[in-house]
């Protein structure tokens, strides 16, 4: 509703019960009619900046009436309560971690910034899960591209049982494709975020080849699964005969981020071990392990399970 609307019913209400317009009457109606227009952004405790030894908020800007890009706000600089005891000490603890703290609140309730955010990093999730990975982008890395016994996403996120197994067909192409007996198989899989694949397969994997060549490792062919679940990696173990298989796999998305990827490694995987014989290595995106540091240290991991012939919770690291 308009202020100029709400202000004349406020004073048809007025006169209707013979009340006077005087002073009084006149502040009530400027009051009423403040109280119910819309925030600003200094009223919302967005301009709020705290700064303190380095430690810089960054508040969101509003340029002719409109937010800015929600989604490039880095909520750890991100403080909105308003008159706090002690905000700098605060915000040095947030910017250490991603955490939705000190978002402030007006009322009872979200202010619209944070709000809108949560809603933004939810979208971002679902996108993650139920978006396939871009078929372009994944030969544009050099893999060719198999598929589970599942027909579509929906039976993905239905039956896990089946993202577990290949299709007969994926089963011979890696049988074609594939060095025969490589010391280590790695592959990609989408798993529940494409946009993980998206993120970081394209300088995780290249940082790990080239950690395996440095220890003078050798790999086999790197492919893409498509609907594929960790234990996928058991059945591509038995067919490839690698010693080692590495799952580079998209994790199932937060409202932190849905870009994070993990790293499941196995030595001498067979169908149906226990999941105590993998190795993890988690939260590999660019607010976590960045990739390039992600790929030495995977291959600094398959180099140690490789020299103790172990994996999972017995590889002490």
């Amino acid at each position: 509703m308009e202020a100029k609307d709400l202000k004349a019913i406020i004073e048809q209400v007025l006169q209707e019960m013979n009340v006077s317009s005087d002073e009084k009457t006149t502040a009530a109606v400027a009051a009423a009619t403040e109280a119910a227009a819309p925030k600003t952004a200094a009223s919302e405790g967005i301009s709020l900046k705290i700064p303190k030894k380095g430690v810089e908020l960054e508040p969101s800007v509003i340029e002719d009436g409109c937010l800015q890009d929600i989604t490039e706000i880095d909520i750890r600089k991100q403080y909105l309560v308003e008159n706090p005891v002690n905000g700098e000490a605060y915000a040095e603890q947030k910017v250490l971690a991603p955490c939705r703290l000190g978002i402030g609140k007006a009322g009872a309730r979200y202010k619209t910034l944070p709000q809108l955010e949560f809603r933004a990093a939810h979208s971002a999730a679902q996108d993650a899960v139920f978006n396939d990975v871009d078929e372009e982008f994944v030969k544009d890395q050099g893999l060719f591209i198999v598929q589970t016994q599942c027909d579509s996403k929906d039976t993905y996120l239905t039956r896990p049982d089946l993202g577990r197994k290949l299709s007969p067909e994926a089963v011979e192409t890696i049988k074609e494709k594939c060095k025969k007996n490589p010391t280590v198989q790695i592959y990609v899989a989408d798993g529940l975020s494409s946009a993980a694949v998206a993120a970081n397969i394209g300088d995780l994997l290249p940082a790990i080849l080239q950690g395996l060549d440095s220890y003078k490792i050798d790999y086999g062919t790197p492919f893409f699964v498509k609907y594929g679940r960790v234990a996928v990696e058991d059945e591509i173990s038995e067919i490839t005969g690698a010693d080692v298989v590495c799952t580079l796999i998209g994790e199932r998305p937060g409202l932190i981020t849905a870009t994070s990827m993990s790293a499941y490694i196995a030595y001498k995987a067979t169908v149906g071990m226990p999941e105590a014989r993998r190795t993890v290595l988690s939260n590999i995106h660019s607010a976590g392990t960045v990739p390039a540091e992600a790929g030495a240290h995977i291959a600094e991991i398959i180099k140690i399970m490789l020299e103790r012939k172990v994996s999972g919770t017995e590889l002490k690291l």
